[in-house]
């Protein structure tokens, strides 16, 4: 069976060397990410994990928090989340082909003890993949960091495909996004990392104390993104189908407005830590999340 790989965030050389030819693309004709009249992902929408290796408490708390934070549902609490929201920013999701795109946290499976090793290829992520099952859902495998995947900081940080369930024919969106903090932090967890290559301004403080956990913030939602738009290869993007452009990789390196290569954009400070975010999540918590493309406007919009 024929597997669909995309390739979910570009390292910060891809970046720095074509980011221009992009923004000049925004600026002076709309950017525009073609739909393929394919099926789309609509919620309410269960995203299952798969922590492989080993994650802390605090680690995997950052993770869920956040994407409990994109449900769009009004929650029965007092407590409102401020503006703006991670639920804001996946609420963009919604202008493609239209129709909810609500989600919740579904199953988790703890693989502690490394099944499979350390070194993974990509039909292990597509096994791993498999072994939650459930209508209408992602099922996001996330490794550890001391866990190495076939292509991982080579090309990319963070993937989403689909595949077969081991049982029946039914196909089934999956991603996979990788804790770059000791492999590749330049490439994946930039900005709150030096960047390897291009310009080398100071990181910034990121918003929950990881480095390496805050920028798999960044590239889930980039995964999580381009699998609810473009989730069996026939969705919303632009260029060829192999390595498309999507939802938030056709705005890469954009958080704020005013962003040029090698800076994020203006961003929202916490006057206390001095990290750098640009959207509040469920329980105080604060995140920083890529500009995504609206279909609406034809522009990579942020939130602030």
């Amino acid at each position: 069976m024929a597997q669909i790989y995309h390739t979910a965030i570009f390292l910060i050389l891809t970046f720095l060397s074509f980011q221009k030819s992009f923004c000049a693309l925004v600026t002076q004709s709309p950017l525009v990410l073609t739909y393929h009249k394919g099926e789309l992902l609509k919620g309410p929408l269960t995203v299952n994990l798969v922590w492989y290796g080993k994650f802390t408490p605090t680690q995997r708390s950052i993770i869920v928090d956040f994407l409990q934070s994109l449900n769009t549902i009004k929650r029965a609490t007092k407590i409102q989340t401020p503006l703006p929201s991670v639920a804001i920013w996946w609420k963009t999701t919604e202008k493609y082909h239209n129709g909810s795109s609500s989600t919740v946290v579904g199953k988790q499976i703890l693989d502690e003890n490394y099944s499979l090793g350390k070194s993974l290829k990509n039909y292990h992520i597509r096994y791993l993949a498999t072994k939650i099952a459930g209508p209408n859902s992602i099922n996001l495998v996330l490794t550890a960091k001391e866990v190495g995947v076939e292509g991982f900081c080579m090309s990319r940080c963070g993937t989403h495909g689909s595949t077969k369930q081991i049982s029946g024919n039914k196909r089934v969106a999956y991603g996979w996004v990788g804790n770059s903090e000791t492999q590749c932090p330049g490439q994946c967890a930039w900005p709150f990392h030096q960047p390897i290559y291009g310009p080398q301004s100071p990181p910034l403080v990121s918003p929950n104390g990881d480095v390496g956990v805050d920028g798999m913030i960044i590239n889930i939602a980039t995964v999580l993104a381009g699998a609810v738009t473009n989730p069996f290869n026939k969705g919303y993007f632009q260029g060829p189908a192999n390595a498309p452009l999507e939802a938030v990789s056709a705005c890469t390196g954009i958080f704020g407005s005013g962003s040029y290569p090698g800076y994020a954009g203006q961003l929202l400070v916490d006057k206390v830590t001095g990290a750098s975010y640009n959207a509040h999540g469920l329980n105080g918590r604060k995140y920083l999340v890529p500009a995504m493309w609206d279909p609406k406007t034809s522009v990579c919009s942020t939130l602030v």
